[in-house]
């Protein structure tokens, strides 16, 4: 059996969820990643994991589909004896998600829903099915949003999904405690990744305002993100619960 711990990171394969499997990985632990449907690009990130010193596992899950839970969490098993010899995992990282733009006027209920299962009933649900699987002493890790705390039009839908989901990890600091398990909330700021590629693009003077608009004076990169959640998967956090840890480089501080 492997003694390095094991994290779980949800939508691992690109962007934010890219950049903490490789920094899990530099921080000594085995990764295991979910993608929805780009397995070249999973591999792609094991590789990276590996290359890092971790092992790592690219499993398929549409994190929509909450009645496919059950099934991951028996191929997740399958995967983690197989490959470490072992059925749990130490830490489960609830990053997968998509961004949305729309007035509360134009949001459509189709949106809205596509909206909630992923960001937060499948977050739910998944963590529960994935309770027993997690180890006592372990941690959760749940994304938000810096939208969850600052208010920009377009964006009630995807902030009310983000602000249920800090609600969330309180209780279940509140109800694992006995079990030694911490939940803790990483809320992104604005992030140049390919969740914003298209709106960047579009009009680049929103990186200005972004920029003026906070403290540090500049957009966010992955990087910036993944080297906080991985911290939080180690001993160095373990005094650390129920804490909401935004990082923004202080916008609208």
């Amino acid at each position: 059996m492997s003694t390095k711990k094991i994290a779980l990171v949800t939508g691992g394969s690109r962007g934010l969820g890219k950049d903490m499997a490789i920094n899990l990985a530099k921080r000594g632990l085995n990764v295991v990643i979910t993608y929805n449907s780009n397995a070249k690009a999973a591999l792609e990130t094991v590789e990276l994991i590996e290359k890092e010193g971790g092992n790592g596992i690219a499993i398929q899950l549409d994190a929509r589909n909450i009645k496919s839970f059950v099934g991951f969490k028996n191929s997740l098993t399958e995967e983690l004896q197989s490959k470490f010899n072992t059925s749990s995992i130490h830490y489960l990282i609830n990053n997968a998600g998509f961004g949305h733009e729309g007035s509360v006027a134009n949001t459509t209920e189709e949106a809205f829903d596509d909206l909630m299962n992923v960001h937060f009933k499948g977050v739910y649900f998944l963590t529960q099915t994935l309770l027993d699987t997690l180890a006592d002493g372990g941690g959760i890790i749940n994304i938000s949003s810096g939208l969850a705390r600052f208010s920009l039009p377009g964006y009630s839908a995807y902030a009310s999904m983000k602000g249920a989901i800090e609600v969330y990890t309180r209780y279940l600091a509140k109800e694992l405690g006995a079990r030694k398990i911490k939940a803790n909330t990483v809320a992104p700021g604005a992030i140049n990744t390919d969740f914003n590629k298209d709106r960047f693009e579009q009009a680049p003077q929103v990186v200005d305002i972004i920029a003026s608009l906070t403290a540090l004076g500049r957009v966010g990169e992955s990087e910036d993100i993944g080297s906080i959640v991985a911290f939080l998967c180690t001993e160095d956090a373990a005094w650390i619960n129920g804490q909401r840890i935004e990082a923004s480089g202080g916008m609208f501080v």
